[in-house]
């Protein structure tokens, strides 16, 4: 599917992977609303990527907030592509300093990476399942797990799961939404520079990408965005989840 001349909405488009995959898709051509509940980042950030890009401040896990973004996504022509980069992360053992896990913390990290994620698919897609067809399509979900979800570090319980869940949706979602001819891959990164990374010192960061094999330093957002840009434009990649990682296989910590 070409992006040129479409529309297509960037949740966690204020920083990052999605900061980078809004940036790369306005120099393909598309249209781009960037979705984060962050306004102050969020009008920044548009103001960064200059016109082509609208900032709407939502919660992805809410149904009301993400019909508005789609509204506003549709109103600047023919949506067809969405980009799930919001997510959130914390680091909490099982049974550790503070006793049992709290409940509400682990609910939260599944409301956002994955409840969101899936939200906005569904929402995405009862709109965009009845757009013309171009070339035999209509429209590309791409999802962003994380190398967590198969070699998931000590207290990483929530991440991993939350992003388990994200690539164990992939299939079944893509064979639901075939008959609609919309498909849906998913990228799992490895150790990227995002926001999640940038208060762990530089030595620290440079001792983490060293453990990549090949190349052996931390992955670019660019580098994201390219196969974000890849896919969207691939109709043979569907229902697949890409390990973006370097080859690396996570130790327990």
């Amino acid at each position: 599917m070409k992006i040129s001349g479409s529309v297509a909405l960037v949740t966690g488009g204020t920083s990052g992977l999605g900061l980078a995959t809004a940036e790369r898709f306005l120099e393909a051509g598309a249209r781009v609303v960037i979705v984060s509940p962050t306004r102050d980042k969020g009008r920044a950030a548009a103001e960064r990527l200059g016109s082509g890009a609208v900032f709407v401040a939502a919660d992805v896990s809410s149904e009301e907030d993400i019909g508005a973004a789609l509204d506003v996504a549709q109103e600047l022509g023919t949506l067809r592509t969405v980009v799930n980069c919001a997510g959130v992360s914390n680091a909490v053992k099982t049974v550790g300093s503070r006793g049992a896990f709290p409940l509400a913390e682990f609910a939260d990290v599944i409301r956002v990476n994955l409840i969101g994620t899936f939200n906005v698919i569904r929402l995405f897609a009862q709109r965009v399942g009845q757009a013309d067809e171009v070339d035999g399509e209509r429209g590309v979900v791409v999802n962003t797990a994380s190398i967590a979800a198969f070699d998931g570090l000590m207290g990483q319980a929530a991440y991993a799961a939350s992003k388990g869940g994200i690539v164990g949706l992939t299939l079944p979602v893509a064979r639901d939404l075939a008959a609609l001819k919309i498909r849906v891959v998913t990228i799992a990164p490895g150790l990227f520079h995002t926001p999640m990374l940038a208060a762990v010192p530089a030595a620290a960061r440079a001792d983490l990408g060293s453990r990549t094999p090949h190349p052996a330093r931390l992955g670019d957002p660019s580098e994201y965005a390219e196969l974000a840009l890849h896919i969207v434009a691939n109709p043979m990649l569907n229902g697949e989840t890409i390990r973006l990682d370097g080859a690396i296989r996570m130790a327990p910590c």
